[in-house]
């Protein structure tokens, strides 16, 4: 018995002492960009990581986060960053609701980074939508970028740019093949691109259909491991079918070998209560100690499976491992994703030594001291003249009451940030007053154009009043409740929005030390993501059509 005590005892003790070591070990988490940060493609240059993920129809475009140790990631750009860029064929003007920039991947080549990218634009709601490809080049990941150079006569979206060991430059794209074999099937094609005006020259070959039925075969990326191509898509679409495929040629041009063990990342096989769902549209890199990791995006089941975030930028281990199959000749090396679990993790282990020297953590206050926008401050399409100034009262971010309003296709007075977490609190302070009937000013929280919360301050039938308004998806926005302010109101309200216990609950007070009131509740999931972007939250000014020069200044914003 004392023999088999001392077995059971040293057992315990081994566990605890490992239980203990595992705590002990750094860990980060995912997401490792959190909000509506689709589509990642990751590069590294030295000890540098850059991500360019998609930005859709919001302006600055092409965000840039820049990581030394793959776990913490800063904001240090946007591609698109003048309204230059972003007109003429390349209209972030009037772009409809998830039209806009799609999909780009960032690559470092001979001292320049290069982001390759779509902007998906539909001139009328009947008629097909137009895939501009365009490449943008710069010497400093945190810009200046330059103008657009469109690729013509490139089919598709989603493009790559690669550069291959001879020197010559290569165009990998999708399109739909003209004699498709079901709907929806997705084909992956290649072509030179010339040195000098990046436009496409000599022989189109065609890669690759996918391999599982093909379907919304896109997202390529090319590399050369050992000697080999490896061809990394995405397969299935956006949703709890997305997936990661892969396939290997000896000639760039292939033919393509698909993996035997396709799709080798997916939620597919996975509950669709699993934390994470909908995983894909991948991208490698590898690191300086001979390692890979990928990123993807996926969605975070946080309410109805889905998340307010929508799609967000998420890391894991690979590993490469050659065929075991004593029958059939082994030539190529394939990628594991997370190779004991087979799934995407909430939390790993850093993959490099934590070096969080160039990290800035998530601002949650702003004061509006500087003269210009904080970088993570965008606006729905590009913004409208004169819309704002961080001039006209020192110290605070003033809003035009301009004509326009939150209708599709159409600009805006709207600045915000993304919504990083399921619940949050916010506030503003406000100093406004509304002379003119549809003078409007407050907070805004933002889906789509058809899907937003306002909560403001109008001025309506010569009062003054507190007004929710909500727009649920597909349908009209209605009055939730309205408050005349009367006297009470001296042009200065402070506005706060809480998410948590499944609900939006809604505060306001006239005085800073007087006791928040709350003025509303309402549903959680009003502004859930059904696919392409996250909400957003900020600020927004009108005038309802009316000629008007009055603003609000804003003090203070607080996100937690």
């Amino acid at each position: 018995m004392k023999t088999v005590f001392k077995i059971l005892f040293l057992g315990l003790l081994l566990s605890f002492i490992n239980f203990q070591a595992l705590a002990q070990i750094p860990m980060f988490s995912n997401p490792i960009i959190k909000g509506g940060y689709p589509d990642p493609s990751i590069c590294r240059v030295g000890e540098d990581y850059y991500i360019v993920n998609s930005s859709f129809e919001y302006f600055p475009g092409l965000p840039i986060h820049h990581s030394k140790d793959l776990a913490n990631w800063t904001l240090i750009g946007h591609g698109l960053h003048r309204k230059e860029q972003c007109t003429g064929r390349m209209n972030l003007v009037d772009v409809q609701s998830n039209g806009g920039i799609h999909a780009p991947t960032i690559r470092y080549q001979n001292g320049k980074f290069y982001i390759i990218t779509t902007n998906v634009y539909q001139p009328k709601k009947d008629e097909p939508a137009q895939m501009i490809n365009f490449i943008i080049t710069a010497s400093n990941p945190e810009g200046p970028w330059s103008d657009p150079i469109i690729v013509e006569g490139a089919p598709g979206i989603d493009p790559h740019i690669f550069f291959d060991d001879d020197g010559k430059i290569y165009y990998i794209g999708n399109h739909a093949p003209k004699n498709p074999n079901f709907q929806g099937e997705g084909e992956i094609w290649i072509q030179e691109l010339d040195a000098t005006t990046f436009q496409l020259v000599g022989e189109r070959h065609f890669l690759w259909r996918g391999a599982c039925q093909g379907t919304w075969a896109e997202g390529p990326h090319i590399y050369k491991k050992d000697g080999y191509y490896y061809l990394l898509i995405a397969e299935g679409g956006t949703s709890f079918n997305h997936a990661v495929m892969i396939a290997a040629s000896k000639n760039i041009t292939g033919p393509y070998d698909a993996n035997d063990r396709n799709p080798i990342l997916s939620t597919r096989h996975l509950s669709y209560d699993y934390w994470i769902n909908s995983t894909g549209h991948a991208d490698m890199v590898e690191l300086p100690n001979g390692n890979w990791v990928m990123v993807c995006l996926g969605i975070r089941n946080d309410e109805n499976r889905g998340s307010n975030m929508g799609r967000e930028t998420l890391i894991l281990p690979i590993v490469w491992e050659k065929e075991p199959f004593w029958w059939k000749e082994t030539q190529y090396n394939w990628p594991v994703c997370n190779p004991l679990t087979g799934k995407i993790e909430k939390q790993y282990p850093y993959f490099l030594p934590i070096n969080d020297s160039t990290y800035e953590p998530t601002k949650k206050e702003y004061e509006f001291q500087e003269n210009t926008l904080p970088l993570n401050w965008i606006h729905r399409r590009v913004n409208l003249e004169n819309s704002y100034s961080l001039n006209t009262k020192t110290g605070y971010l003033s809003m035009y009451c301009l004509p326009d309003t939150i209708k599709e296709r159409s600009p805006y007075n709207f600045i915000g940030i993304k919504q990083k977490e399921t619940h949050f609190e916010t506030s503003t302070t406000m100093q406004f007053n509304p002379t003119i009937n549809g003078e409007e000013a407050g907070l805004c929280l933002i889906q789509k154009d058809d899907n937003y919360i306002l909560f403001d301050v109008r001025h309506e039938d010569n009062e003054n009043v507190l007004r929710l308004v909500i727009n649920a998806k597909k349908k009209n926005a209605i009055l939730q409740k309205d408050l005349v302010m009367g006297k009470k109101y001296k042009n200065y309200i402070e506005l706060k929005v809480i998410l948590k216990e499944n609900k939006y609950h809604f505060y306001h007070r006239y005085q800073s030390n007087d006791l928040w009131e709350l003025f509303d509740t309402a549903a959680s999931n009003l502004l859930l993501s059904e696919g392409y972007t996250g909400s957003h939250i900020g600020l927004y000014a009108t005038s309802n059509g009316k000629k008007s020069i009055n603003f609000a200044s804003f003090d203070v914003f607080k996100l937690n």
